[in-house]
């Protein structure tokens, strides 16, 4: 007999942050095709963090940030929350573990989603340095 798991079992609420997550990501995905960028990885897990989408659209790589509110009036707070450092780590692991693309041009986005409302795509939102 295995001793029980000494993990918590998952909150109703944590669950459906995380189901969400994933829908916000799958449509912010759908949303990027439709402007023509191809998808390159979904939630791709460093051990310095993660990055939701990685997409490409004219020899440029986008690190692209995917945040859902509830609230469209929250999004502009949403920018200035965003832990840019682990983005950039995150990033910069993937650039190391794909050296053809060291020469291609990237840059970081935030697609914003809010329920009523089309996507919310800021190209270039903000600087790694």
């Amino acid at each position: 007999m295995m001793p029980p798991s000494p993990s918590k079992p998952k909150s109703k609420a944590r669950i459906q942050a995380y189901l969400g997550g994933h829908r916000g990501e799958a449509l912010a995905a759908w949303y990027l095709r439709f402007k023509l960028y191809r998808i390159i990885a979904r939630r791709y897990k460093t051990p310095l963090g993660e990055i939701d989408l990685i997409a490409s659209r004219f020899g440029t790589i986008a690190f692209v940030e995917v945040k859902a509110r509830s609230k469209a009036s929250s999004l502009g707070q949403t920018l200035e929350g965003i832990n840019r450092s682990r983005i950039s780590r995150a990033a910069q692991y993937w650039v190391a573990k794909h050296p053809r693309r060291t020469e291609t041009q990237f840059r970081f986005d935030v697609i914003f989603l809010a329920r009523g409302r089309w996507p919310r795509h800021i190209s270039n939102a903000f600087d790694a340095s």
